[in-house]
């Protein structure tokens, strides 16, 4: 569908893999940053940053790097509420002196050098990068390293050699299926400078609307976007302030299918006889443009040229998946073409299009970017394959020589945890068996946030703090995977992206809060302990459990589209019932804790169905509610049967397991997370083993 020198304090160099080892969740990492850094050398002293912090620079010098520095002050200034001066000084006495040695591309490039070396010691701290791409990133990495300590805001003694592992790393934003507006666009550019990410690709057209001005072609924004697109001087705005952040803004315009919004003013490019309208439902529809209208390829041609106009960026997304063909078979004109040239089927008539519309690409000065329909015999090796099928489908394209960029595994709106996203690596799998050269035209991968179920209130937080993940394994060793380590990590990046003006946790406050309408402080809770510790539906299944058809018109205001997609609270309460179970169920500290945690459960139906009678969202809920408190007293059942010290009776666990399997089922589109290691405690106390044999 639609991846040096000169501080004596400081210890001996370790490889920034080693300075994240294996560690419980409640442990801290030794230094705060994701991405993790290639290499890293800590002292023991620190930094203070205080009032009297100052910024120099030195070598090349660029409006953008002013810009970059005046953010970074502002930054700052935010984080720490210090009353710092906000603009660079000329001393070289300055607390961070910046050494730029020379430009950047005009237009970046994929592959330009983004390396940055940062010292800080006790006495101030420098930043030495060859281009302006690696200052901007060791800025970043300043800003995550100031921390509050005991004597005022500090950033610990450090030497960080670093580099990204990938030179494409990428963050798809949908905003055809649901409008994204600019400001939301851009706070989340703010997101990706933090984490390092360098490539923003903008899926600009769907079946559900056509999201830019075309001048030389009016009416595909006219007729096909319900006015709401954006016009040409605000991408140009948005290109600009992205270049700022070091990021490239790649456009998508898809084709041959995902088109029915072409249609709306130019039926004469589609297969079909029309006439078309804006498509509100979801899912694969038949509208497809026609291969075999020469028309079509004149009006891409003058079209294409237009887009070429306003995004700078040397590459070109043209889409090109889920064609399913209906309208190719339905049309005698295009069968006919297909067999006078010999095209033996949908997916060769496919690659006869591709070709043709990748010329006229290339005439524009572009190179392709397809999804993995695109790679077919004969294509033209500089195409670029996105890969949404795998590390497989990535591989046999690198082994045929084409480069290509994995988003299989990173897709944000499947709802995955981010342990799962960050277990997904661009070069494992069938790429891990590629040869060097092979491997060197993996170009990297790009996180994917497909917009059926996301607009402008929700769409933060379901791309963040996950996507901050995603982003270090495309910048960070291979080695560096400890999902500990990271959600340790994540948890405090998280809160500094909300500093950037991300909604990704406040968000949920606000929903909830309209979803409980005039409620009393008990019964928010009550709803919020239950939100807390439910998750929305994985995959692609909210679709088929909808109680009605969802439509791009559909409100989303339900707690399904107000909880986060990855909790926090049932992550940890897992985390607890395995240490509790590690323990040989020694550990009374962990139990005690399961028992409230338990008993709030179990008894918190009762405060919320009162606010169920009155709220028709929060009735939605009140099924899963009760699970709730069922899967409470099922949890205080299995912790007395463990005390007890004897196998619990078969029929007990039956019964367990039965109120459990119900807890498991979605309901409202929702899952209850905590069943599942609930259910890991009735397991132990059936079996007896080491929980009933720990108890005197």
């Amino acid at each position: 569908m639609d991846h040096k020198s000169g501080l004596q304090s400081l210890g001996i160099l370790v490889l920034g893999v080693c300075l994240f080892p294996t560690m419980t969740a409640a442990q801290q990492p030794v230094l705060n940053l994701i991405p993790v850094p290639a290499a890293a050398q800590t002292g023991s002293s620190s930094l203070r940053v205080d009032v009297s912090f100052t910024v120099a620079q030195t070598g090349y010098s660029e409006p953008r790097l002013d810009r970059a520095v005046d953010r970074f002050l502002r930054q700052l200034a935010h984080q720490t509420a210090l009353p710092l001066a906000m603009k660079a000084t000329k001393s070289t006495k300055a607390v961070l002196v910046i050494q730029t040695e020379h430009a950047s591309k005009e237009v970046l490039e994929v592959g330009e050098d983004e390396s940055y070396v940062l010292e800080v010691n006790a006495s101030g701290a420098k930043l030495t990068a060859p281009t302006p791409l690696g200052t901007m990133h060791g800025l970043q990495t300043f800003l995550q390293l100031v921390d509050v300590s005991p004597d005022g805001f500090a950033a610990p003694a450090v030497t960080i050699q670093d580099k990204p592992r990938f030179p494409w790393r990428g963050l798809m934003i949908d905003s055809a299926r649901h409008f994204i507006p600019l400001d939301i666009i851009k706070r989340n550019l703010d997101g990706m400078e933090a984490v390092k990410m360098n490539v923003f690709h903008w899926h600009l057209s769907e079946n559900q609307g056509f999201r830019i001005e075309s001048k030389k072609f009016p009416k595909l924004h006219e007729l096909g976007s319900d006015n709401l697109y954006y016009t040409q001087d605000e991408v140009r705005d948005l290109i600009a302030y992205a270049r700022d952040r070091g990021i490239r803004v790649v456009p998508e315009f898809d084709m041959p299918g995902h088109s029915t919004a072409w249609f709306v003013g130019h039926p004469e490019l589609a297969s079909g006889k029309g006439p078309y309208e804006i498509e509100r439902r979801w899912g694969i529809f038949d509208p497809a443009m026609d291969p075999t209208n020469e028309k079509l390829y004149k009006f891409l041609d003058e079209f294409i040229s237009e887009m070429a106009r306003i995004f700078p960026d040397h590459f070109f997304h043209i889409g090109g998946d889920e064609v399913n063909g209906k309208e190719w078979d339905a049309n005698p004109k295009i069968q006919a073409f297909k067999k006078e040239h010999g095209l033996q089927s949908n997916d060769a008539l496919q690659a006869y299009f591709s070709g043709r519309v990748q010329k006229l690409v290339v005439k524009h000065g572009k190179t392709v970017v397809g999804w993995d329909e695109v790679l077919v015999p004969g294509v033209p090796k500089d195409i670029v394959i996105q890969s949404w099928r795998g590390q497989a489908s990535l591989a046999q394209a690198a082994k045929q020589g084409y480069r290509g960029i994995l988003s299989n595994g990173y897709y944000l709106d499947l709802g995955w945890p981010a342990a799962r996203h960050y277990a997904v690596d661009p070069m494992s799998g069938d790429a891990a068996n590629l040869s060097p050269e092979e491997k060197q035209r993996v170009l990297g991968g790009e996180s994917c946030m497909w917009a059926e179920y996301v607009n402008a209130e929700n769409i933060d937080s379901r791309i963040w703090p996950r996507n901050a993940a995603i982003a270090e394994r495309f910048w960070s060793s291979q080695e560096v995977r400890d999902p500990a380590s990271m959600y340790a990590r994540l948890n405090f990046i998280s809160a500094r992206l909300e500093w950037l003006g991300l909604t990704h946790k406040t968000y949920s406050r606000k929903m909830i809060q309209r979803i409980a309408g005039a409620a009393s402080l008990d019964e928010l809770a009550a709803l919020r302990a239950l939100t807390d510790v439910v998750e929305p539906v994985k995959d692609y299944t909210r679709q088929p459990l909808a109680p009605a058809e969802p439509t791009s018109a559909t409100p989303m205001n339900r707690v399904v589209d107000a909880v986060p997609l990855e909790s926090d609270s049932a992550r940890h309460f897992g985390e607890l019932v395995d240490q509790f179970l590690a323990t040989s169920c020694r550990d009374a500290d962990s139990e005690t804790r399961l028992r409230a945690q338990f008993t709030a459960w179990r008894d918190n139906d009762a405060k919320l169905q009162p606010l169920a009678q009155r709220s028709f969202l929060v009735k939605e809920v009140a099924t899963r509610s009760q699970d709730l408190s069922a899967l409470g007293t099922v949890g205080l059942s299995a912790l007395d049967a463990i005390d007890k010290g004897q196998p619990a009776p078969d029929l007990w666990k039956a019964q367990q397991l039965a109120v459990i399997e119900q807890a498991k089922k979605p309901k409202a589109q929702l899952l209850l997370m905590p069943a599942p290691a609930v259910q890991k405690l009735v397991e132990a106390a059936a079996a007896g083993g080491a929980c009933a044999a720990a108890k005197p």
